[in-house]
């Protein structure tokens, strides 16, 4: 007898990753996985190709796939025509064009209190704007708009949908309400465009987006006809992969680093640095993020011809505060703190300070700074807790294991499982085969504590955002 499976999909910045999972018992069956380009402007149709190609990674022989759910890199901007075909390559959640649009769109409404987000260049409304004004053309040609997870949903079913969690990253879709906001979306793109425009379904937590097409079926080398799941955004679908309960606070090293938590309530963050985003459970997920993560020790690691593990073990081998020498780790802008035009910087070089492994220590110093700034900028929304779980592609390294502690000063527990977001988009497909509630499926899949790490008494004032503090009010007082 085959062994049935569902397949949950993530595709990310850098590349899509396909999770075959035992429907019974969640046990990781197979995994596969395809590049990106990782630019922050991406060709939707390389994300089918890459996602055909980890799929077809997964199929062996005996097993049967059931069903299939896929979450995505939020706030992507799509514009499809009126035969549904991409209209020009999509602006990312990173691509920084549309930050004088943000700050013109929060001077034309309260997007806190309509929507929960202060905007900045990664959401997806601030995207419009920019079109809307710099490529007019395109977006008269324009009959829907979705984002990345939503279009590949459209790929597998034939139907544009969505779910609350993607949705909530758009900035017209009020979480609060469960409804989209055209009003809000006319301030980016003139009433014409926003009273006819097409917009994703959105399912609820259980509720499918369709069957999987015969074409899509052919492509993929799976049966036509299984459910396909509503899916998610990343963040999303890693707190049900990780299974997040209310209060836990989950951080996520990847591209970017996020910060976050299930809630029960809604979140209004004034000061605009924590997203009041909607979950995957029909909950909320209030999140702080930053664009600059991972990705900041690899760049510097390959200034010296050293590959990640080896960058990271030499960084580890120097005490927090790389002896005096801070960097400000704002490669391609920031979000939290919103820093859209930032660059980095470094402070207190020497002879003494300028070594690969100082240097990268101070990579690994300036971007735990600013996760620790986020979990600090939670807080003073009313969201804390006493510890952290650990997820993310760099979440099994102890280097970063110990940073996080000590930079945040709480314990960081890491839990078993690979790829949280694919993982939690194979949940909600199997909850959908079984015709389960999504939260009991998550509760009883919840991947084992493999390691606990206690911080360091008296390390957490060399990751303080004060010494850093005028190093970013320059930044701020730049055009």
């Amino acid at each position: 007898m085959n062994r049935r499976v569902v397949l949950g999909i993530d595709s990310g910045t850098q590349s899509t990753k396909a999770l075959a999972l035992d429907v019974d018992t969640g046990e990781v069956v197979s995994t596969g996985r395809a590049p990106h380009s990782g630019s922050d402007i991406q060709v939707p149709d390389d994300w089918w190709q890459a996602l055909r190609s980890a799929v077809r990674q997964v199929l062996n022989p005996g097993v049967e796939v059931v069903g299939i759910s896929v979450s995505g890199q939020q706030h992507g901007c799509v514009l499809l025509d009126v035969d549904n075909r991409v209209i020009r390559p999509a602006p990312l959640w990173n691509n920084i064009d549309s930050a004088s649009d943000a700050d013109r769109l929060n001077g034309l409404a309260d997007f806190p209190a309509e929507v929960g987000l202060h905007l900045v260049a990664s959401f997806t409304i601030t995207k419009l704007a920019h079109l809307a004004r710099t490529a007019p053309n395109d977006i008269d040609r324009a009959a829907a708009i979705c984002l990345p997870h939503d279009w590949l949903n459209l790929r597998l079913t034939g139907q544009l949908s969505t779910d609350r969690g993607d949705a909530s990253g758009t900035g017209w879709w009020s979480p609060r309400e469960n409804r989209y906001r055209r009003d809000l979306l006319a301030l980016a793109a003139g009433d014409e465009v926003a009273g006819r425009i097409g917009l994703p379904v959105v399912r609820g937590p259980e509720e499918p987006a369709g069957i999987l097409t015969e074409d899509a079926a052919r492509e993929l080398g799976l049966p036509a006809g299984i459910p396909v799941g509503p899916g998610s955004g990343d963040n999303m679908a890693a707190a049900l992969g990780i299974g997040a309960a209310a209060g836990e606070l989950v951080m996520s090293l990847g591209t970017s680093g996020t910060v976050y938590t299930v809630s029960d309530t809604a979140t209004n963050d004034p000061d605009g640095e924590i997203a009041g985003f909607a979950d995957a459970t029909g909950r909320f997920l209030p999140l702080a993020c930053m664009i600059n993560c991972t990705r900041v020790v690899d760049i510097v690691a390959a200034m010296f011809g050293i590959d990640r593990e080896e960058a990271l073990n030499r960084a580890g081998s120097v005490p927090p505060g790389a002896g005096g020498l801070v960097m400000l780790p704002y490669l391609g802008g920031e979000r939290t703190p919103n820093l859209p035009h930032a660059r980095g910087v470094l402070n207190g070089m020497a002879d003494r300070t300028m070594t690969p492994d100082i240097m990268l220590r101070a990579a690994l110093d300036g971007v735990a700074a600013g996760l620790a700034y986020c979990v600090d900028a939670l807080a003073r929304c009313g969201v804390s807790a006493p510890a952290i779980t650990l997820v993310g592609g760099a979440a099994g390294h102890p280097v970063w294991q110990q940073v996080v502690a000590d930079a945040t000063g709480l314990p960081v527990t890491v839990r078993t499982g690979i790829e949280h977001a694919a993982r939690g988009a194979g949940i909600q497909a199997a909850a959908i085969v079984r015709n389960e509630p999504i939260t009991t499926v998550m509760d009883r899949w919840r991947p084992e504590v493999i390691a606990q790490i206690s911080p360091r008494p008296g390390l957490r004032e060399a990751f303080a955002l004060e010494t850093r503090r005028a190093m970013i009010a320059e930044m701020e007082r730049r055009p």
